[in-house]
């Protein structure tokens, strides 16, 4: 009885609320005029699509004419025109586009490396003369821009990479020029499915500028087949290929390891365009770059402390993990912090003339300061040498 009243119940709620009938089909589909009806249906739905394939292929025929018509245009204004037309002047466009700008920069930030500035300046005088050209309407192509910079640790890569991101943005061959720094950690995943992520996301942080691949043979594991680091060259590849009007791919480097790499990878040589090796810095070279740091940092470095500096210098060359610039750039903080305890002795511990430092004792740095890094490297035990 319960069970009756509930069916009579769900049976009053699902009533129609408009007190009527639920609209339904009431007609039969073996009727002539149904089918007639349906036919009808079919046949406007294939007239529309028909009408949007004509639309869509005179749009292209249209387009093809257009790009005719532009075409004999420009033969005819390169037929025409006087092989006396002035372009401008090379010089006129290395100042007015900033290029010029980036390379004094690269030649104050860098000492030495004369093959790799020579190298940037045919980089940078190929894209000048090749605005010069689309200037005056000759056909031009993007050329390829992707670089393999070779070389040991310390040596410039990172700078150049930086000074021709900003020389692309100038010339417009890229958006912004910025470059993004990578390494096998930021690209490839640890699971399946990571891989793809990652480097998509570096990539597109990259977009307008350039991004750099440090130590880039270890994205490919050739002792594993399975390694995650094949998927994140094929998406490098493709990118490479499609979209090097907005990206540029730089590959950095020991050079005998990028040349394994390369015969692994023998797509990734076809795609890259600019190869540039570093060579090392020698001690001279090395003395100079400290007198840099020393200058930019407001640091005068006296005399008779540029030979004790050269000493230490060609005795931690011929040690592991030298790393040119670098090393330069670690000793010149062990000297400035030795500078700072020297300063801080005589005036604050002895009260040396009443506690009183000149600008020349805040910025001085001396032959001690130099050689208590000698005497680490002509007194450590062997094992210990590389660390001084």
């Amino acid at each position: 009885m319960q069970s009756t009243k509930l069916y009579e119940a769900a049976a009053d709620a699902n009533q129609n609320v408009f007190g009527g009938k639920s609209l339904e089909f009431g007609g039969n589909e073996s009727d002539d005029s149904f089918k007639t009806v349906r036919l009808r249906d079919r046949l406007n739905e294939a007239d529309t699509e028909r009408r949007k394939e004509e639309d869509a292929a005179m749009a292209r025929e249209r387009a093809a004419e257009i790009a005719r018509e532009e075409r004999l245009a420009k033969i005819a204004y390169m037929e025409n025109m006087p092989d006396s037309t002035p372009a401008g002047t090379v010089d006129e466009f290395m100042f007015k586009e900033g290029v010029q700008d980036q390379l004094d920069k690269l030649d104050r930030e860098l000492v030495g490396l004369i093959p790799v500035k020579k190298r940037v300046k045919e980089i940078a005088a190929l894209l000048v003369l090749d605005k010069m050209r689309r200037k005056l309407g000759f056909e031009t192509a993007v050329p390829s821009l992707h670089m393999c910079f070779t070389g040991a640790p310390g040596t410039g890569k990172t700078t150049v990479a930086v000074r021709m991101g900003q020389i692309l943005a100038k010339m417009g061959y890229s958006r912004q020029g910025h470059v993004v720094l990578a390494t096998r950690d930021d690209l490839v995943g640890q699971y399946v499915g990571h891989t793809a992520p990652k480097t998509k996301e570096m990539i597109k942080k990259s977009l307008g500028g350039v991004l750099l691949v440090d130590e880039a043979y270890y994205l490919f594991n050739a002792a594993n087949d399975r390694d995650y680091g094949q998927e994140s060259i094929e998406i490098l590849l493709n990118v490479m290929e499609n979209q090097q009007d907005d990206l540029v791919v730089a590959l950095a480097g020991y050079k005998d390891r990028m040349d394994k790499f390369f015969s692994y990878i023998p797509g990734m040589m076809s795609r890259i365009g600019n190869h540039i090796d570093f060579p090392n810095y020698s001690a001279d070279e090395l003395v100079q770059i400290a007198a840099v740091m020393a200058h930019d940092l407001e640091y005068d470095i006296d005399d008779d402390a540029y030979p004790i500096f050269k000493d230490y210098i060609s005795r931690r060359m011929e040690l592991p993990f030298f790393s040119n610039a670098r090393t330069v750039r670690n000793a010149m903080d062990r000297a400035r912090m030795n500078s700072a305890i020297r300063t801080f002795e005589r005036f604050a511990i002895q009260g040396e003339n009443g506690g009183l430092c000149t600008v020349h004792d805040l910025k001085a740095i001396q032959a001690a300061d130099f050689q208590i890094l000698l005497d680490d490297i002509v007194n450590a035990d062997v094992d210990k040498r590389i660390f001084a």
